[in-house]
């Protein structure tokens, strides 16, 4: 589900007032302060040289320095300073608090997000892709609206305030400088044209790297046992080099705004300078005037140095900006309010199911009748269809004709949640999160009582294990689980499922990954989470449901055949052909 249009800069402010709309008088205070500081800024060369013209006018008529004047004049010069001070302060803490808020949301609007996107995003998004609109786009939108926002409303502020106080003083030297603005502006708007494009594909670029980083992290173990270390360096330098090159276009790109600029301001600023000058030796302005025009050319050019030198981090938070709202624009699962809760799984039904993407129906016509307590296996090669079977059961996918049935009632009139809490799943990739064991234990019934988790892991085969920690049950699972043998952990997650407490169990190839001897201990938990529960089994090795009531046979996503092992062997079709080959081995 690739993105491929590009938000508007209109849509993306308005998304983002959005999420500000809640701290927006924080902000606008923040900005109001902001304004303030702007204004005893652009005050202070005049009230210099105010000091300057008193100090002059007094030398020159041979009087004694009116020191009561002077000192009137420092103390209104203080005051300023002080008002500023104050002013920045107060910003820097409304402005932070209103910002990090808002930012706080971002990222909580994005995790939730991306639990209501259908399972078919995931199939076509890169995970690197999602942690860069999560981490690297928020922080660049965060940087944006933390530093740049405030030194683009100073930047304007002074230079209003700062025009206005040179037009006071001298318009034709004000003229001047204000001649090199529409260059200036022609200039800035040309080199944002040219860099906008680029800054997007630094973006692009950099999620891509992430992708690249994160894909070679997972396979680091395959990488090392291959010996493809040196190819696994030559594909992150490829895509580094790209993220190199990219950057330094959008970099250079930007950065020609500055030094173009500033050519053009000294210019001007030179043109007023001599007019001045030339106006204080005819006596049309004061010596103290000239002193403070001179002051608000270079307070003019800051702002216009700074704007153009913000011109890059703009078109950053803009990209970061599009990619992340076109992101939360993605369409969502449609939930329904249940119109019954069912608490008892009965019967499942598969009428005329059919199944596929686009216009490819992977299942044409699948029936499955199901009773409660009943254990359905599910056997077939690689990419039968297997799991999508109860993907489809569990509404990750919806189906394209047909119905799935629980006592009768369509699934797609469940909510989401009603329909999944009457599942658990036990998968062959195990999924353990950063926490303590009871915590993974109880996930899903964090209201779970510890003996209640204790005795889920006994059964589980899994307490005895626990034990021989130095914390038992408060010892720490870390990042990906790594500090747990896999075995140990696909007990755990039997353990989460037994705690559950599931009308319907769904076990993916949950022993595939496990040798001889840790299989039987895995049997043996799978046999009592089983145990008079309904039951999906997806195997591949056919020992371990020589038991089931019922055994379903998928090729090419059809149902092929379906009975008991005996039945299934006796017919010497594709099920015995799979059993035998395995037996064989």
């Amino acid at each position: 589900m690739k993105e491929t249009k590009k938000m508007k800069f209109t849509e993306c402010l308005s998304h983002l007032f959005v999420f500000i709309k809640p701290y927006r008088f924080k902000l606008l205070f923040g900005i109001l302060m902001v304004i303030t500081a702007q204004v005893t800024f652009a005050l202070n060369p005049t009230v210099e040289g105010m000091i300057t013209t008193q100090l002059a006018s007094d030398i020159s008529s041979h009087q004694p320095i009116q020191i009561d004047k002077v000192v009137h004049i420092l103390c209104i010069l203080f005051t300023i300073y002080i008002v500023k001070t104050i002013s920045q302060f107060l910003m820097a803490i409304f402005m932070t608090d209103a910002i990090q808020k808002t930012m706080f949301d971002v990222r909580n609007v994005i995790e939730d997000k991306i639990h209501h996107l259908p399972v078919s995003y995931f199939d076509q998004e890169k995970t690197g892709e999602l942690l860069s609109r999560i981490t690297n786009d928020v922080d660049t939108l965060s940087n944006a609206l933390q530093q740049t926002l405030s030194r683009v409303i100073s930047a304007v502020c002074t230079f209003t305030f700062v025009l206005f106080m040179m037009f006071r003083i001298n318009v034709l030297m004000t003229c001047i400088i204000l001649v090199a603005l529409p260059v200036i502006a022609l200039l800035s708007k040309y080199v944002v044209k040219k860099s906008q494009p680029l800054f997007d594909d630094q973006q692009n670029t950099l999620a891509d790297l992430n992708g690249t980083i994160n894909e070679l992290y997972d396979g680091y173990n395959e990488i090392l046992s291959y010996n493809q270390q040196e190819h696994a360096l030559k594909r992150f330098e490829k895509d580094n080099e790209r993220m190199r090159v990219s950057s330094f276009k959008a970099q250079f790109v930007s950065s020609l705004i500055n030094p173009l600029c500033s050519l053009i301001t000294y210019l001007s600023i030179g043109c007023a300078s001599l007019v001045g000058c030339l106006q204080v030796l005819n006596g049309t302005i004061a010596l103290g005037q000239l002193q403070a025009f001179i002051r608000y050319i270079w307070q003019i050019n800051d702002p216009i140095s700074q704007i153009s030198q913000l011109s890059s981090a703009v078109q950053s938070a803009f990209s970061a900006m599009s990619r992340l709202f076109t992101f939360l624009n993605q369409p969502i699962e449609e939930d329904v309010v249940s119109k019954c809760q069912i608490d008892e799984v009965r019967t499942i039904e598969f009428e005329h199911v059919q199944f596929g993407y686009d216009d490819n129906l992977l299942m044409k016509d699948v029936n499955i009748d199901v009773h409660q307590g009943q254990t359905i296996a599910i056997v077939g090669p690689t990419g039968a269809g297997k799991t999508t079977l109860t993907n489809l059961l569990l509404r990750f996918y919806d189906v394209k004709g047909g119905s799935i049935k629980i006592n009768g009632i369509d699934i797609r009139e469940l909510s989401y949640h009603d329909l999944r809490k009457l599942f658990a799943l036990v998968l062959q990739d195990t999924w353990l999160f950063e926490g303590s064991i009871e915590q993974n234990i109880a996930y899903g019934n964090e209201k779970a009582l510890k003996n209640e988790i204790v005795e889920a892991a006994k059964q589980a085969n899994v307490h005895h294990f626990i034990r021989t920690l130095t914390d038992g049950y408060d010892t720490l699972i870390n990042e990906e689980g790594s500090n747990v043998s896999q075995g140990e952990k696909q007990l755990l997650t039997i353990a989460r499922a037994l705690l559950k407490n599931p009308e319907v169990l769904i076990l993916d190839e949950a022993t595939s990954s496990v040798d001889t001897r840790l299989e039987r201990r895995l049997q043996g938990a799978m046999d009592r989470v089983m145990e008079n529960r309904t039951s999906f089994v997806i195997a591949h090795r056919l020992s371990t449901i020589i038991n089931a009531d019922k055994i379903l046979v998928l090729e090419h996503g059809d149902i092929v055949e379906q009975g008991s092992h005996e039945e299934l062997l006796n017919k010497n079709g594709v099920y015995a052909r799979l059993y035998n080959a395995q037996f064989a081995k």
